[in-house]
């Protein structure tokens, strides 16, 4: 029984390390604005904010605050994409952010090893800086930084 136990939490901490969630003491928007901003400084393009909670209300369902953004890099994912055009599935880069059930805001994406995982990316430098970039952009951003 103990090896099944250590063998059920080994399992699920390998899970749990492809996607990474932060705290933000801003509210939704104010992070997603955030974000935006962060991006768009460093050089990124943002495409797209999908509103989930408004969908949602579209179709008579209620669901907590969300919001996902999509943006990138164009020369770093064409980059990746040249390694593995299959990686073009999880590019360009998107975190959510959302509110909890417990009211507090977070913001979750994909760490940048998954991406290399599940895609031929052998590129650690590249990993690297995407996962440079990501952890700056949300430790700015969960704390309502623009810059």
């Amino acid at each position: 029984m103990k090896k099944f136990i250590l063998f059920t939490a080994l399992s699920i901490s390998l899970f749990a390390s492809d996607m990474i969630v932060k705290n933000s003491i801003c509210g939704v928007d104010e992070t997603i604005d955030s974000i935006k901003s962060i991006a768009t400084s460093k050089g990124m393009h943002v495409f797209a904010v999908i509103d989930h909670r408004d969908n949602a209300k579209k179709i008579g369902m209620n669901l907590n605050r969300s919001k996902m953004i999509i943006f990138g890099n164009p020369k770093l994912g064409t980059a990746l994409m040249q390694q593995d055009i299959t990686a073009g599935l999880d590019l360009p880069i998107r975190i959510l952010v959302f509110k909890n059930s417990d009211g507090a805001v977070k913001m979750a994406y994909r760490d940048g090893t998954w991406l290399a995982s599940k895609h031929a990316i052998d590129d650690p430098r590249m990993v690297q800086k995407m996962n440079d970039a990501l952890e700056d952009i949300t430790n700015k951003a969960g704390q309502c930084k623009n810059d």
